[in-house]
C-alpha cells in the first residue's frame, strides 16, 4: 500500500471519510499519506469537531491572520491572537469545501464569551474575511439564523463562491444577506431552508428564482407557522418541478407541489409533530420514485403513493407510525402495497405485529431482491418474535442478510438462539438492535455466533432512534 500512487491513495482515504480515528492515525506514516489525509479532513473540518475541542480548530485558522490584521486587533485592545504560532505546513483554510457560518459564530462566542461585543463582532470580522477569499473554494454555505454580516462585499467573494453548490439558512434571514446571496449563490443545486414562525424575508423568493438547476430541497418548518409565506415558498419551487429530484419535507403542502415534481427519485416527509392526514398523497404519481422515507405518516396514505409507483422503489424506511390515523387494516394494506408494487426493493424499515404476519411471508416471497431489513414490533406478546424469526428463516431471499430490530419489549434469549441456529448455510449477517434490554447473556450469545460465523457484525443501541435504517451498510 506505501507504494500505491497517489491518486490510488485518495480513492482509498476517501472511503474513510467517516471514520475519523482511523484517518488520524494514518496521518503520521510519511509525507505522502498526511498530504492526502490532510485534503479529506479539511474538506469539511466541522465534520470531525469534537465538543470541547473547538479551541484547537479555531488556533489552526487563526494561525494564518497577517501580523498586520494581529497588529491591528491589538490596537483595538483585543489581544487574543498575540500568541506566536509557526505558520503551518498547510494552507489549510484554502482547502475547506464547507463555509460553517454556524460553527464558527458558536466557536467564537464560546471561547470569547466575556469579550465585549464589539470586541466579537471585530473578531468576528477578521475571520471571515480571512476564510473568504480568491484563493478559496466553498462549494457548502451554512449560514445561522440572524446572521447580517455582507460576506458578498468581502474582496474575492464572487470567485471564492463561484462553484457554490449547497446553501443552508432560514427565511427570516436579513434582506441585505439576501441580496448578496442573489448574486454569488446561482449556481446552488441543493437547497436547505427552514421556515420560521414570524419575520420571514419575502425576498428568499427572489433568491430561489435565480438558481439555475436546484435538483435537491430540504423544507423544514417549525410546529407553528406562516400558512401564506409557506405557500408561496411552494410556488418558488414548483418553478424548479423539472429538474428536483431529491426532496424532503415536515409538513404538508397547501399546494399541489409534490404531484408536479414528476422526476423526483428521492421523497422523505417527517411529520415530527404528528398532526396532519398527508391526504395530499392519496392518487399522487411519481412514476420515478426510488427512495421513500417517513416519520409518523398515516399508512393508508403512503400505501396510495406507493400504488401509484412504477415499480422503481429500491429503499423504503417507514418509521414511527401514529396510531392515531392508522390501525392493522391499514397496515397490512400498506405491506401489500410494498410487495405488489416493489419487486426490486433491497432496503426495507417496517413495523409488523401479530395480526399482519401473513403478510410478512408474501413479502418476503415477493422482494427477492432484499438485501436490508428492519422489523419495529412493538408486541408484548413474547411469541411475537418467535413467529417473526421462523418466517425469516424459512422465507427470507438469499440476497438478505442485513437485520435490524427494534422493540420496546424483550425478546427471549431462546427466541435469538433459535434463529441464530438456524441461519444456515447463508450470508453472515449484519446485525442491529435497538431498544430491546440486553444482558450480559444476550451480547455472550451474540460474540458465540460471530466467531461461529454466523454473524459478520453486531451493533446495540438502547435507544430508540432508528430512522436511518442502513446508514452502517
Amino acid at each position: 500500500m506505501l507504494k500505491l500512487n497517489k491518486d490510488i491513495l485518495y480513492l482509498i482515504f476517501e472511503e474513510l471519510k467517516n471514520d475519523k480515528n482511523t484517518l488520524y492515525s494514518c496521518l503520521t506514516v510519511n509525507k505522502i499519506w498526511c498530504e492526502i489525509i490532510v485534503l479529506i479532513l479539511w474538506k469539511n473540518p466541522w465534520k470531525y469537531l469534537n465538543h470541547g475541542k473547538e479551541k484547537l480548530l479555531f488556533n489552526v485558522i487563526t494561525s494564518h491572520i497577517s501580523a498586520e490584521s494581529k497588529s491591528d486587533l491589538n490596537s483595538k485592545g483585543i489581544h487574543f491572537m498575540m500568541t506566536r504560532y509557526r505558520r503551518p505546513f498547510f494552507e489549510y483554510i484554502n482547502l475547506c469545501k464547507h463555509l460553517n457560518l454556524c460553527e464558527i459564530n458558536r466557536i467564537i462566542e464560546n471561547i470569547y464569551s466575556l469579550q465585549e461585543a464589539y470586541k466579537i463582532s471585530n473578531i468576528k470580522n477578521v475571520i471571515l474575511n480571512l476564510l473568504i477569499n480568491e484563493n478559496a473554494r466553498f462549494t457548502y454555505l451554512y449560514i445561522p439564523r440572524e446572521f447580517d454580516y455582507q460576506i458578498h462585499l468581502i474582496p474575492g467573494a464572487k470567485r471564492c463562491f463561484s462553484q457554490l453548490e449547497f446553501l443552508q439558512c432560514n427565511t427570516s434571514i436579513n434582506t441585505n444577506v439576501i441580496i448578496g446571496l442573489t448574486e454569488i449563490c446561482n449556481t446552488v443545486r441543493k437547497l436547505d431552508l427552514f421556515v420560521e414562525k414570524f419575520d420571514n424575508n419575502h425576498e428568499i423568493f427572489r433568491l430561489i428564482g435565480t438558481l439555475k438547476k436546484l435538483y435537491n430541497v430540504c423544507f423544514l418548518t417549525d410546529i407553528d407557522i406562516d400558512e401564506p409565506f409557506c405557500k408561496t415558498l411552494e410556488y418558488s419551487l414548483i418553478k424548479h418541478s423539472n429538474t428536483i429530484q431529491y426532496f424532503k419535507i415536515t409538513k404538508q403542502p397547501t399546494t399541489n407541489m409534490l404531484s408536479t415534481f414528476k422526476n423526483l427519485r428521492w421523497l422523505e416527509l417527517d411529520d415530527k409533530f404528528r398532526q396532519m392526514k398527508w391526504d395530499c398523497l392519496v392518487n399522487l404519481s411519481l412514476p420515478y420514485l426510488q427512495v421513500l422515507k417517513s416519520r409518523s405518516v398515516p399508512n393508508n396514505a403512503l400505501a396510495s403513493l406507493i400504488e401509484n409507483t412504477n415499480g422503481l422503489l429500491t429503499e423504503i424506511i417507514i418509521d414511527f407510525t401514529d396510531f392515531t390515523f392508522d390501525d392493522d387494516i391499514n397496515n397490512s394494506r400498506l405491506i401489500r402495497a410494498i410487495y405488489k408494487n416493489c419487486p426490486i426493493l433491497e432496503y426495507l424499515l417496517l413495523d409488523f405485529n401479530i395480526n399482519n404476519i401473513l403478510e410478512m411471508e408474501t413479502l418476503l416471497m415477493n422482494c427477492r431482491y432484499l438485501i436490508g431489513l428492519g422489523i419495529i414490533c412493538f408486541e408484548q406478546d413474547l411469541m411475537a418474535w418467535d413467529k417473526i424469526f421462523e418466517i425469516l428463516t424459512k422465507y427470507a431471499p438469499n440476497s438478505l442478510f442485513q437485520f435490524k430490530f427494534i422493540s420496546h419489549f424483550d425478546c427471549k434469549l431462546e427466541s435469538f438462539k433459535s434463529f441464530f441456529d438456524n441461519w444456515k448455510n447463508r450470508k453472515p449477517m449484519l446485525l442491529k438492535i435497538h431498544d430491546m434490554h440486553f444482558t450480559e447473556k444476550y451480547f455472550n450469545l451474540i460474540d458465540t455466533y460471530i466467531k461461529y460465523g454466523k454473524i459478520k457484525n453486531f451493533h446495540y443501541d438502547k435507544s430508540s432512534t432508528f430512522f436511518e435504517a442502513f446508514e452502517w451498510f
